[in-house]
């Protein structure tokens, strides 16, 4: 078959490592990137990284309010459908990307296949909501991490088109986590070599609710700023500026700015640090894979499987709450495994040649 992936995001780049590998060994895959993550260090390094095909295409998309991205996207990949003709559309997740594709294929009577379908917040309020509602209701395979998100599928009406396979991000850290850790890549934001303390806390934070001014940013520096070992900050590129200028403000000492990092460096931050601290659904999983005991900035739950035994905590953005949730001790059941045995892209793979054959 030949099959249009498209990517544009960073947790999409980490899944198609796995999924264009596997993938390409029974099909012919032309990748697409939309451009939504453009940034050297929030696109480009994943590939040169993770060993990721280079793009046939770059749409070159970012930037605008969501319809606008979305718009522009569902026209360029439009193109490349009519060009290319292929058997099938692979979307990931729930970007303006992954629905841009899906739509564009749909309309085109192309079927497609969702990686990371079922997920659900029970909010129309966020825009990745939308955009998996209807990507799962488009698409002819849809695939998810958990049982959880099956049943979900299963109680919408699709099950029939629909399978648990585990999650794909879940292949591609056990992948990259053993493999050496050279720390070099590390940055501050002028480009300088950072140096990796012994002891650390691990945080990202990007979401606009957490950053959409300095009030809520500044809670959570604060409660970083207060704990025992210093805190690595990979910060977004659009947060550099207002990160700083909290920091400075405030006199925060214990926390260290960087850029945002590649996926290698990410995996070992997150292996070797004490706790971690994130708004990042990709990365709360990445805690929980690693057994690092992870906060979670937001008012709702991702991954809710995470949610257990302290394994992964919500908190609101407000220092109190953060240390107090810090505070509290983990503990891991080894048998309790929710997100599959790693080997999602061979069972993804395998349910598509059979869908092929029309074994299903």
């Amino acid at each position: 078959m030949k099959i249009v992936t498209v990517v544009g995001a960073r947790p999409q780049f980490i899944k198609a490592a796995a999924g264009s590998r596997q993938l390409r060994k029974e099909h012919k895959e032309i990748l697409v990137h939309t451009g939504q993550h453009f940034d050297d260090n929030m696109s480009a390094v994943f590939f040169r990284e993770m060993g990721i095909p280079e793009p046939d295409y770059n749409l070159g998309v970012s930037g605008g309010t969501h319809g606008q991205m979305t718009a522009k996207m569902l026209t360029g990949i439009e193109e490349i459908i009519q060009k290319e003709q292929p058997d099938a559309m692979l979307v990931y997740g729930d970007t303006n990307s992954t629905l841009a594709a899906g739509l564009a294929a749909v309309k085109l009577r192309i079927p497609v296949i969702h990686v990371e379908a079922g997920n659900r917040l029970g909010t129309l309020d966020s825009p990745e909501e939308v955009n998996r509602i209807t990507t799962d209701h488009i698409a002819t395979l849809d695939f998810c991490a958990t049982e959880d998100a099956l049943l979900k599928l299963q109680r919408e009406g699709l099950g029939d088109r629909s399978y648990c396979v585990g999650n794909i991000m879940y292949d591609s850290f056990l992948h990259f986590a053993d493999l050496p850790w050279g720390k070099a890549d590390i940055v501050d934001f002028d480009g300088n070599p950072i140096i990796v303390p012994d002891n650390y806390y691990y945080m990202t934070c990007h979401r606009q609710e957490n950053t959409y001014s300095d009030e809520p940013l500044t809670e959570i520096l604060f409660a970083m700023n207060s704990l025992d070992s210093p805190t690595i900050y990979a910060v977004h590129p659009r947060n550099h500026d207002r990160a700083k200028r909290i920091c400075e403000k405030n006199g925060f000492r214990n926390i260290i700015l960087t850029q945002p990092v590649g996926y290698l460096d990410s995996v070992h931050l997150t292996k070797n640090a004490k706790k971690i601290v994130t708004d990042s659904g990709g990365l709360q999983c990445e805690a929980f894979y690693a057994g690092v005991q992870c906060v979670f900035v937001l008012d709702y739950a991702v991954w809710p499987e995470t949610m257990v035994n302290n394994r992964n905590q919500l908190a609101k953005a407000d220092h109190i709450d953060i240390l107090e949730k810090l505070g509290k001790q983990q503990t891991i059941d080894p048998e309790y495994q929710p997100f599959g045995d790693g080997h999602a892209a061979v069972k993804i793979c395998e349910i598509i040649g059979k869908w092929e054959g029309n074994k299903l």
